[in-house]
């Protein structure tokens, strides 16, 4: 319960992530019928880079401060980097949304978002952030319970997001396991579960986990910026998907090598494979 995101917002992890989420929704949004979008790892929603926590790392600069105020590298990215621009009006970058903010800005009028956090202090401050807003539910409990009470939603349509703060030394099993009961309550929805890349063998091992689930159609989405030849920084992070929107695969092997090349780098790459096929 120590974990504060502040340190880390909009850094490369956090623009990978975003990237791809606001991708999903886009696809979502191309539907007419209503969709939900459920955020089992909320934070606070918004964050001020120009806070004294934000500043003393300036992970920021690496991330969202490449491409902000700069045309897209790639034109699927626009929608991501609009909704940075909208908290921004001013075209000084300070303020960047965390997935809750990020989701509620691709909603359309029939859409809904629920949101969860743990921390009491960061919901707290959630609940500020949508105070009044019907269209977004805020939930204070753990993640998994949050999924438990909310799968399958109403809408029958929709995304669900695991991106936890990897403080439990178990958290790549309790995601395998996670998923595994959510897939079982709603297993036409989209989930995509954020993971970290420092030790490579964990990696592995999480993902023979979800492997050995028996879900299928679970796309692999990866990106790194350092070489993994040490688990003492954050090489890279990855997304496994499940159920990807159509051609989602094909959309992020173009993007992505074009993020990755307007991000600070040591090397790395990007990687957007099937983990386990539909068939």
């Amino acid at each position: 319960m120590n974990y504060r995101h502040i340190f880390h917002a909009g850094n490369p992890a956090d623009v990978m992530k975003h990237a791809v989420l606001a991708l999903i929704i886009d696809h979502l949004r191309a539907k007419p019928t209503p969709f939900c979008v459920l955020d089992a790892h909320a934070g606070i929603g918004r964050y001020d880079l120009g806070s004294e926590p934000a500043q003393k790392t300036l992970e920021f600069q690496d991330g969202i401060g490449r491409l902000f105020g700069r045309p897209a590298p790639h034109p699927v990215l626009q929608p991501y980097l609009d909704a940075v621009a909208a908290l921004n009006p001013d075209g000084a970058l300070r303020w960047y949304p965390g997935s809750p903010r990020l989701a509620r800005a691709l909603l359309r009028g029939e859409d809904r978002l629920v949101v969860n956090e743990l921390h009491p202090d960061d919901w707290q401050t959630l609940k500020a952030e949508f105070a009044g807003d019907r269209r977004v539910s805020v939930q204070h409990t753990d993640a998994y319970q949050a999924l438990r009470a909310n799968l399958p939603p109403r809408e029958k349509r929709g995304l669900v997001l695991v991106d936890p703060p990897f403080e439990q030394p178990d958290e790549f099993a309790r995601m395998a396991e996670g998923l595994a009961a959510a897939h079982r309550r709603w297993p036409t929805g989209v989930y995509a579960l954020w993971y970290p890349i420092k030790e490579r063998p964990a990696v592995w091992r999480f993902q023979e986990a979800v492997e050995n689930t028996g879900i299928r159609k679970i796309l692999m989405v990866e990106l790194t910026w350092h070489p993994e030849d040490t688990h003492t920084r954050l090489n890279g992070s990855g997304l496994l998907i499940v159920n990807p929107p159509w051609k989602l695969d094909e959309t992020l092997r173009e993007m992505l090598p074009a993020l990755h090349a307007a991000l600070p780098s040591t090397g790395g790459g990007s990687k957007v494979d099937w983990l386990v096929p539909e068939a």
